[in-house]
């Protein structure tokens, strides 16, 4: 964690100027090509960024969840994809190992994944499994020394370029529901695995996805998360809490990151014979932006926050989630009206980011199934 905030500030300062001098002029190149520069790649790992939210003892900065996100912010004043490569270790593709790996799981595999030699992917939508994840039919069936992994991952972040998965199985085939789950560590090149083609999206270029198969899938039994059977579903759940605080800072980052376009360009155009900032529609628009940005980021940092005191934050991380991504949705499209013409236009990257911003309120739980979560735990509570 960061001890003293001079040093909090240079970080996000170098993060900032990294962003500035560093991705910026690399978004269209990678949204033509589908590829992050080896370079890049390079300067993220010497930066430390693939492993901010890694202990300490595993060699990463172990920066608290209030200081993970304001970098988030920072660095997601760029393209998404960028983030997506490196905040995949900070997230859904490391968390299991840091929250319920057994001490020997620790040591062998964070500080490779801090420093990037390997990057962590998170396997657990399915083709039949997605929003209801407790149903997934992916298996692991214990064979002696061994767990036999059969079945299919779809959607999966950053799984051509991954060292190791973090997989969802059920290894109690009798039990139905969450029950039955469990998580395990599959390392890259093991006989069975295989992917399948990059996913053509609508966006993110340079954010990779693709299918995961598991043919006979045989593991050591110490790659057992945590080394217990039928907690994978928990763990999974916990993962998500922090993944879906780091997303809705992603979507504040990149929500400021489109109005400071929009307002710039609102300076510069004119229209009968005036800035077309100084029409009160284009000035609503502005206006509306900025309070729902404020309003995001309040709650994302008050969210991280309570996380960091100790408390279960699954209502709090889902609200923020909801409405961070459904805010970013808006403002995009607002950004995209102010532009107009040019809007529509890639060269301006307004688009991009539109579309771009998108799989905000879909990946790591859609906006109605965080609604459900918010519900369902207003309900318990309130029966408590």
């Amino acid at each position: 964690m960061i001890r003293d905030s001079e040093t909090l500030t240079l970080l996000l300062d170098t993060i900032g100027r990294f962003v500035r001098e560093k991705l910026v002029p690399q978004e269209a190149h990678v949204g033509e090509t589908d590829q992050i520069p080896e370079d890049i790649v390079r300067d993220m790992k010497a930066l430390g960024l693939f492993g901010m939210s890694i202990p300490e003892a595993y060699g990463g900065m172990g920066l608290t969840m209030e200081e993970e996100v304001l970098a988030g912010f920072e660095i997601s004043h760029t393209s998404p994809a960028f983030r997506s490569l490196f905040a995949t270790n900070n997230g859904i593709g490391a968390q299991g190992i840091v929250i319920d790996g057994t001490e020997a799981q620790k040591q062998h595999y964070l500080p490779k994944i801090a420093t990037g030699e390997i990057i962590g992917s998170f396997a657990l939508t399915e083709p039949d499994s997605g929003s209801d994840a407790g149903s997934l039919r992916t298996s692991a069936v214990k064979d002696g020394d061994f767990y036999v992994i059969n079945g299919t991952k779809r959607y999966i972040t950053n799984a051509p370029e991954a060292g190791i998965f973090t997989v969802m199985a059920r290894t109690a085939a009798q039990v139905k529901g969450a029950d039955g789950i469990s998580a395990f560590i599959v390392e890259k090149g093991t006989p069975g695995l295989s992917l399948g083609a990059i996913d053509k999206k609508m966006g993110q270029k340079g954010a990779h996805t693709c299918d995961v198969i598991f043919d006979n899938v045989r593991i050591p039994v110490a790659n057992l998360i945590g080394g217990q059977e039928g907690v994978g579903f928990k763990t999974a759940m916990k993962v998500l809490d922090k993944g879906r605080l780091n997303i809705a800072a992603a979507s504040v980052g990149a929500a400021e990151r489109m109005l400071a376009d929009a307002l710039r360009y609102a300076r510069e155009r004119k229209q009968f014979g005036k800035a077309i900032g100084e029409f009160q529609l284009i000035q609503a628009m502005l206006a509306d932006s900025h309070s729902e940005i404020y309003a995001a980021r309040c709650m994302v940092l008050d969210a991280a926050r309570k996380r960091d005191e100790g408390h279960n934050v699954g209502t709090e991380a889902a609200c923020a989630k909801l409405f961070a991504s459904e805010m970013c949705g808006r403002v995009a499209d607002r950004a995209v009206q102010i532009f107009g013409g040019a809007g529509y236009l890639a060269e301006y990257g307004i688009e991009r980011f539109y579309r771009d911003v998108r799989l905000f309120r879909i990946y790591e739980g859609t906006s109605q199934i965080q609604q459900l979560v918010i519900a369902r735990n207003l309900l318990r509570d309130g029966a408590a």
